[in-house]
């Protein structure tokens, strides 16, 4: 409370950081976050996932900002206004509103009482798509060669958003997945914490990725724990995707360091109908030293029908889903 009486007194206002949503015809996800800042100024721009060039700032000004707790915000979708809903206790908006949307992308607009109103792009999935894309971004699409209990650090409060490295060939290999099933949505699933979202968001778009939105987490503590944890995040978000998308088979994209293998298969065990297929990135020896050891989970190839590929970058990937049929 004392902090928000100061963010106030020096001239600080609720403002909206709208985050890339998606849906079906009948509702969608809205999805942002809500902080105290200076209306006009550049302090806006480290949080604008829209934004190219920014300027080169550490990660850690990202959390420094204050987030608006329990704030009413209002959702206008292609110039109309659908509902009000309201920010979590951390700030963070992520509500279904119910209206209905022709399939593709559309324009969502949150506002915070008289806070600057900012835009975003929905995703509104064609309810006769069939296939679609989750993928894992840390040690997956972006490099980042640390120990594992250090990436999510590093890459949030000491890195130049600017010196992450794009992992060879997966930019390509999504980018073909969509082409070879047109109207297929593509989802970031990620255990990095929001404040982190504007910055992938640029990432993803300076590397040429497919636009789509990021599923991250909140790093706060619940009533069991000081720290969420990222595979229950990533588990539930998995469960959530199968039943807002009942006819989607969706192809997983992870690496072979931790959790990703073992989260895969157990989805595409118990969801093996909503699974195409399952990719995942060999981390060289040393990055999976860091990463803490490589799976051995060579099984998942045969278990419950789904295919499994293996390859070192998104160039062998692809090449190895062209031979499943998938590309």
């Amino acid at each position: 409370m004392r902090r928000s009486r100061r963010a106030v007194a020096k001239g600080k206002t609720p403002s909206v950081i709208p985050y890339i949503g998606y849906g079906g015809t009948d509702w969608v996800r809205v999805l942002g976050r809500v902080l105290y800042l200076k209306p006009d100024t550049r302090e806006h721009t480290r949080f604008r996932p829209d934004v190219a060039q920014v300027s080169r700032v550490r990660g850690w000004r990202t959390f420094t900002s204050l987030s608006v707790p329990h704030q009413p915000v209002r959702v206008h979708i292609d110039g109309q206004f659908v509902a009000e809903v309201t920010a979590d206790r951390g700030g963070v908006i992520d509500s279904i509103v119910p209206v209905t949307l022709t399939p593709g992308w559309h324009t969502i607009t949150l506002r915070a009482g008289e806070g600057e109103a900012a835009d975003a792009p929905v995703n509104i999935v064609d309810p006769e798509a069939k296939f679609g894309v989750i993928s894992d971004v840390d040690d997956t699409i972006l490099f980042t060669a640390l120990p594992k209990p250090f990436v999510a650090a590093w890459n949030s409060f000491v890195l130049d958003e600017h010196a992450r490295s794009a992992t060879p060939g997966m930019a390509v290999m999504l980018d073909h997945l969509v082409a070879h099933h047109p109207g297929s949505p593509v989802i970031y699933l990620s255990t990095g914490a929001w404040n982190a979202a504007p910055a992938l968001s640029r990432f993803l778009a300076r590397n040429l990725y497919p636009m789509g939105p990021l599923l991250l987490t909140d790093w706060g503590p619940t009533h069991d724990r000081w720290f969420r944890s990222g595979t229950d995040h990533k588990r539930r978000e998995l469960k959530r995707i199968a039943v807002e998308f009942p006819e989607v088979r969706w192809v997983l994209i992870g690496d072979d360091g931790q959790h990703d293998e073992s989260l895969y298969h157990e989805f595409a065990t118990a969801h093996p109908e909503n699974v195409a297929a399952v990719a995942i990135r060999q981390l060289s020896v040393g990055e999976a030293v860091l990463a803490g050891g490589r799976s051995k989970a060579r099984l998942n190839r045969t278990t419950s029908g789904v295919p499994w590929v293996y390859g070192p970058d998104g160039a062998t990937l692809r090449e190895e889903l062209r031979k499943l049929g998938v590309l």
